[in-house]
């Protein structure tokens, strides 16, 4: 257990919060089909102690997080989270190149459709939802977004990139193909902004590529 601990880099330690940057694959709390593999608030309650979570990533996106050490904290971060005070960027690898350079998504979503348990987009039963996306590189047929959601649906990115036509690299579920480079969808919160429950100062952490993300990245500014 202690070898898969240090796989969690901790970005940021005081005695209200963690910063983690959370490694692709490793899901937040217990998986439903797998209860007793590793996850990551049960290996960091192991060295940490009592955790209370804030916000979650998708098992298989990488990249930072806030967890609470205080319930004092938790309540202040659950506060900004729900009233979109907090603010997440993340960067994607997709399929394609658009032509604007700066695109707000405003697709209506719904979760937990079908048996793969897909995100879709429901003009009459859909939740409203924002993500506005940059783009920050072109690669022959391929680019790299940064995304910033204005709303927190489930797989809310990588469905508005999908429904824009730019699905994300490595993301079969939502129709992208089998790719050599990267084994997941291509996707990485890069950073978070918030106020500091404690201080009442805005705080900003960045958590950088990971190696799966950099390497196909890399391959396509090289042209494969």
């Amino acid at each position: 257990m202690g070898s898969s601990t240090t796989k969690i880099l901790i970005l940021h330690e005081d005695t209200d919060l963690l910063i983690v940057n959370k490694p692709a694959g490793m899901p937040v709390l217990p998986d439903g089909w797998e209860k007793n593999a590793p996850y990551l608030v049960r290996l960091l309650e192991e060295q940490h102690g009592k955790l209370w979570v804030v916000h979650r990533l998708d098992k298989i996106t990488s990249g930072v997080m806030v967890i609470a050490r205080t319930a004092e904290a938790h309540r202040s971060l659950n506060m900004q989270f729900e009233q979109h005070e907090a603010k997440k960027v993340y960067h994607a690898i997709a399929i394609g190149e658009p032509e604007w350079d700066q695109h707000t998504a405003r697709h209506p979503l719904r979760a937990d459709v079908g048996h793969s348990h897909r995100t879709v987009v429901d003009h009459s039963k859909g939740k409203p939802s924002e993500t506005s996306f940059r783009v920050l590189e072109r690669n022959g047929g391929f680019s790299l977004l940064e995304a910033v959601p204005a709303t927190g649906r489930t797989h809310q990115v990588r469905v508005h990139a999908y429904a824009l036509g730019f699905p994300l690299l490595g993301d079969t579920l939502y129709s992208a193909p089998k790719t050599e480079l990267i084994a997941r969808p291509a996707l990485h919160a890069q950073s978070l902004t918030f106020t500091h429950p404690a201080t009442g100062e805005q705080v900003s952490f960045a958590a950088p590529h990971p190696e799966d993300f950099e390497a196909a990245l890399e391959r396509l500014r090289a042209g494969r």
